[in-house]
């Protein structure tokens, strides 16, 4: 029998977001940036890869570490590596497209896309050059950033791109204080951006020749930088996926807490606006808005992929206060007849096949939804007022500065009918745990709670219903409160 799986679905103590899924031969391949655990920079690691067997999503093994920063001759002067994604070549090797940055971000748009190559998916790759023209020099057309790999039955093709800046090159030449930002943020000259007649934001795509690395066709807009995507507007994240005859462009949008997609019936234009696929702080479902998000939102990026017939979304979390841990999420998802995707809530057993047994014990950091009800959104920082989040202290995981009205979701369990819920807990706080089934539903039942210095077990008998149903905790007392795991008896 298959074990279950959970959200985030590789172990509490890895970090790997941006994630990139591949299927080469019979196992799926996770390739994502890699981030400390309470990590104080975007993406402080080596590139370390998760496999599973396409049939057993729960087994997911580490193949170690595939790329170190130190490889790349610009480590120097911008040591960490940013989201990269794999393609397979034509000459049946795999080629890592990725880019380099400084401390947090500074540096992550100044240089052009690396390369890397490996003869297996998740070997140990070797640093092969960088992205260029013809005559050797580095392709730099807009602004290089968040490649994505794309063998399009043979062509090769990288997407990248961000559009921190909409104003067009008719504001910024009348207007030398917003031309320096810009200049500042790429490292570019005010020529080279007022030189390029289609404006240096948006998302773009470039092809390259068989060896992976040299241009073929010029880099060129895929979307116009202008473009009306009702509030959705492309901000970074590039990836490409074809579904059937159509291209699928999914991106990290300028909310920066969500997944959306864009479609086409060709690889490089005429893209229009899907929706949304997911946000990391279900901001979008159920009328949820980014006053009242269900977690700490941030930076988001993903993409979908279809494995044995049930296409999923990839995306990733926030912990510790800040967009420097994330972690690897995935959700089902459904493609309807017209090529369209409904967004999907964040879940606790994305890849799981069905809900969790109600029974057993399950760590508290698998909870889907965090919230004190006002949840701050991601700010290239680490924050140091008190709002309940996923931390750690030595080897325990768990959900800290839980305070009074705290909620705690998980989706979903199956239940079958009255059982004993025990939830472990330590801090300063004294109240009581509601447990719900429905926010702002019927309590099922309290749990007291006492205040005490070690990791201690409160119980209560709970009538559950039958069936599958999400469980929601709120914390209501004095002081703080942590919350290590809950069990069902």
């Amino acid at each position: 029998m298959k074990k279950q799986v959970f959200n985030p679905f590789l172990p509490l103590d890895e970090y790997i977001p941006d994630g990139e899924p591949h299927i080469f031969g019979d196992r799926v391949y996770l390739y994502g940036s890699h981030d400390n655990e309470g990590g104080e920079t975007f993406c402080m690691g080596d590139y370390t890869v998760y496999s599973a067997p396409v049939n057993d999503l729960s087994d997911w093994h580490c193949e170690g570490v595939i790329y170190s920063a130190s490889q790349d001759p610009d480590s120097g002067e911008r040591p960490y590596m940013y989201a990269p994604d794999v393609v397979q070549g034509n000459d049946g090797r795999y080629y890592l497209y990725y880019c380099m940055s400084g401390e947090r971000g500074i540096g992550g748009y100044f240089g052009p896309i690396s390369v890397a190559v490996c003869d297996t998916p998740a070997g140990r790759y070797k640093y092969l050059g960088y992205v260029r023209y013809p005559d050797g020099t580095p392709m730099k057309k807009y602004v290089c950033f968040d490649p994505c790999a794309f063998n399009d039955d043979g062509t090769i093709r990288i997407y990248y791109g961000t559009q921190c800046m909409n104003e067009s090159n008719e504001i910024l030449a009348a207007d030398s204080r917003k031309l320096a930002e810009v200049q500042k943020r790429y490292n570019k000259t005010a020529e080279e951006i007022l030189g390029t007649p289609d404006n240096i934001n948006g998302a773009c795509m470039v092809v390259l020749e068989d060896d992976m690395l040299t241009v073929r066709e010029d880099a060129k807009h895929i979307i116009p930088y202008d473009a009306d995507f009702g509030g959705h507007e492309f901000f970074e994240a590039s990836s490409m996926r074809k579904v059937g005859e159509k291209y699928y462009f999914v991106f990290s949008s300028q909310k920066n807490h969500e997944l959306c997609y864009a479609v086409s019936d060709y690889p490089d234009r005429d893209f229009t606006f899907g929706g949304t696929i997911v946000s990391n702080g279900d901001v979008g479902i159920n009328g949820i808005s980014d006053e009242n998000r269900m977690n700490m939102t941030g930076t988001t990026h993903g993409s979908i992929i279809e494995i044995n017939g049930q296409w999923y979304v990839f995306y990733h979390r926030l912990t510790h206060k800040s967009d420097y841990s994330r972690q690897a999420c995935a959700e089902k998802i459904f493609i309807s007849d017209d090529g369209t995707i409904t967004q999907v809530e964040m879940t606790s057993c994305g890849l799981n096949g069905g809900p969790l047994t109600g029974e057993g014990r399950y760590p508290a950091p698998i909870a889907c939804c965090i919230t004190n009800g006002r949840m701050p959104h991601g700010s290239n920082s680490i924050y140091t007022e008190s709002f309940p989040n996923v931390t750690h202290s030595g080897n325990e995981r768990y959900i800290g500065e839980i305070c009074d009205n705290t909620l705690i979701g998980f989706r979903y369990f199956e239940f079958s009918g009255t059982g004993r819920l025990s939830v472990t807990v330590r801090g300063t706080g004294s109240g009581t745990i509601g447990v719900y089934t429905e926010i702002g539903g019927d309590c099922l039942g309290e749990i007291d709670v006492l205040s005490c210095e070690n990791w201690t077990e409160a119980s209560s008998a709970i009538d559950f219903p039958d069936g599958v149903y999400p469980l929601y905790l709120v914390y209501h007392g004095t002081g703080e409160i942590a919350v290590f795991d809950i069990a069902f008896s």
